[in-house]
């Protein structure tokens, strides 16, 4: 197995580690609320702390990851995460969870952030895509740690002792993880001094912000399923509670699968073409779900939507990494700016437009968006402009061949 290989199993790795730190906290937030006495305000509040602090690290992460490469910054996150987990898990009052969620949060968007930048610098170097693998390690790992948060809860372990001993495990793996990235200078900018200008205003072009509505749109959709999907079910479907549940199970396994499958149909088929088809199922799935009025015909359509959608978000992030050209992290970063945003606005939204017009006619709603993001599947096949360059710089990388 050469170097490049290596990275990208190593990336790989980076994704499944960052996912079970993530999880592992989003998994345990019913028992953070009972074990703090939260109220729902108090509980918004920490659960925003996280997100907007993922939000602003990610607007300056693209300049540092420039200077200095997703290395090193994947390298000192994946060293941080655990420690704040544990720190999430020890805290004693509601003010010392929110500085430690907000801390979490901060660094989780620097991650973020970096470890897609060094998928696309892998992916370009190998000139096959990774991306889809790479989200579909973290959503295994999602899974994963959400059983074994499940098992201990139901165990009885408390939050304190279940993230000191992840954190130790995944400070050790996330290390592990990160022996075999491409150095520093496979995704550093290698310009000197205001030559190339990488701060929090730069990297907003006119493909960025198209590829960044675009993953908007499949994030708000995400969150609407993740959130609202059970009770669709339940109120609008007659569903049990029990049987509700299986909107999520569903959409997630069909998911991961989705993506386990993705950079192959991608590399036989093109970016373009998959895109399209994925988006398509994907809009089928969502008319199933709103037009037939079972709940077991909505629960398989909530796992097309899941299928379709899987590949959706790991092609984005390719297209606006060959955008971005040898400043692919800064667009990365922006890129992240709106899939947060969708993720953190998604379910609310979902919420006021249910309250006035019934979830039905909410989810129909999102027909004609998605239906938009596939149209617009051959914006996949752009080049940006600074390609050559980033792969020049990229194939002086020691290893690279092959």
């Amino acid at each position: 197995m050469n170097a490049t290989d290596r990275a990208r199993w190593s990336v790989t790795a980076v994704f499944f580690v960052n996912g079970c730190l993530v999880s592992s906290y989003l998994a345990r937030i019913p028992s953070i609320k009972v074990e703090h006495q939260l109220s729902e305000s108090q509980l918004g509040i920490i659960l925003t702390l996280f997100g907007a602090a993922a939000l602003v690290s990610m607007q300056f992460v693209g300049s540092l990851v420039a200077r200095s490469g997703s290395r090193r910054l994947i390298q000192v996150g994946l060293a941080a995460l655990p420690i704040l987990l544990a720190g999430v898990g020890l805290a004693r009052n509601p003010v010392q969870l929110g500085i430690a969620v907000l801390l979490m949060g901060l660094v989780h968007g620097a991650v973020d952030v970096s470890m897609n930048a060094h998928a696309v610098a892998v992916e370009r170097l190998r000139e096959k895509p990774i991306l889809n693998g790479c989200h579909a390690a973290w959503s295994v790992s999602a899974v994963l740690a959400s059983l074994v948060s499940a098992a201990v809860t139901r165990a009885g372990v408390g939050i304190g002792a279940q993230f000191l001993v992840v954190a130790a495990v995944l400070l050790i793996a996330g290390q592990l993880a990160t022996r075999n990235l491409l150095p520093s200078e496979a995704d550093r900018s290698g310009t000197s001094n205001g030559e190339q200008r990488t701060g929090w205003k730069s990297g907003w072009t006119r493909p960025v912000l198209i590829l960044g509505a675009m993953g908007f749109v499949v994030m708000i959709g995400e969150a609407a399923v993740i959130s609202w999907s059970g009770v669709l079910l339940h109120e609008s479907r007659g569903a049990d509670l029990a049987t509700a549940g299986l909107a999520f199970t569903a959409y997630t396994a069909c998911q991961a699968a989705g993506r386990l499958i993705g950079d192959r149909l991608t590399e036989r088929y093109g970016a373009a073409a998959v895109f399209r088809i994925a988006a398509s199922v994907a809009v089928i799935g969502l008319a199933v779900v709103v037009a037939v009025p079972l709940w077991w015909m909505s629960i398989a359509g909530f796992g097309l939507v899941g299928l379709g959608g899987s590949v959706l978000l790991p092609l984005i992030f390719s297209a606006v990494g060959r955008e971005g050209g040898t400043a692919a992290a800064t667009a990365v970063s922006r890129l992240t700016t709106f899939t947060y945003a969708g993720v953190l606005i998604g379910p609310a939204v979902v919420g006021w437009i249910a309250a006035a017009a019934g979830l039905i006619w909410t989810f129909t709603g999102l027909l004609p968006l998605l239906a938009g993001v596939a149209v617009n599947s051959r914006l996949l096949t752009r080049q940006g402009s600074g390609n050559k360059e980033a792969d020049a710089q990229l194939v002086a990388y020691p290893g690279s061949g092959g």
